[in-house]
């Protein structure tokens, strides 16, 4: 058996940077289309090493194993606003289980921020110790539910986190419904839209639970 949880935010046009609105009409056209505009990264998204220049990479260029794999979900609800998040945050018994290749998606609850001026300017974010760790253990994903892994009004950090974390890490942004997972090991999907050159991309992101 297993439980499926889609852990990607709606695209509506109050979601900033994206917007939908009628092309073609079934009345006048003879089918139903839209036109949509995406910022790259906006809703739920990922982000590509060209994004801060840490190499050349760019979203289609990433390998499709890249965004499969085994994760571990990190119960962080208690980390309030602005709060960091440190390798200590991880409990002990699952640090012993992590393996390379495993990934991360850190459960805050902030996606329930949305649509507020605390989603982007107040989120909980990760600290340089906790990029660093990342890195060394060759995490393979990390998910986080704000718009972004570091303070955006903060241009020193908002750079130094993703230069750390994109030498080796995939970074999943603006994830949501963690709390409908029952269970704190999944299989993680992501799968960005493929834009040549891209430096980021809307995604669609799944976590499957199985059962026996």
């Amino acid at each position: 058996m297993k439980n499926i949880v889609d852990l990607t935010l709606t695209y509506t046009n109050q979601i900033d940077g994206f917007s939908k609105k009628a092309s073609k009409t079934i009345q006048k056209d003879g089918w139903n289309a839209s036109t949509l505009t995406f910022y790259s990264h906006c809703g739920t998204h990922m982000d590509a090493p060209i994004h801060f220049n840490v190499s050349n990479q760019t979203i289609d260029q990433i390998p499709v194993s890249d965004f499969v794999g085994r994760a571990w979900v990190i119960d962080l609800r208690h980390i309030g606003s602005r709060g960091l998040i440190n390798p200590t945050h991880i409990p002990a018994d699952i640090q012993k289980k992590i393996i390379e290749g495993d990934s991360l998606i850190l459960w805050t609850n902030w996606s329930l921020q949305i649509n507020t001026s605390a989603y982007r300017n107040e989120l909980p974010r990760i600290s340089e110790r906790f990029a660093i760790w990342c890195l060394e253990k060759k995490i393979k994903m990390i998910g986080v539910e704000p718009p972004s892994v570091a303070d955006v009004n903060n241009l020193e950090e908002v750079t130094k986190i993703h230069q750390i974390l994109l030498k080796g890490v995939v970074i999943i942004e603006g994830l949501t419904n963690i709390n409908k997972l029952q269970s704190n090991c999944v299989e993680l999907i992501a799968l960005p839209i493929k834009i040549i050159g891209g430096d980021g991309a809307p995604a669609r992101v799944i976590a499957i639970e199985k059962y026996e």
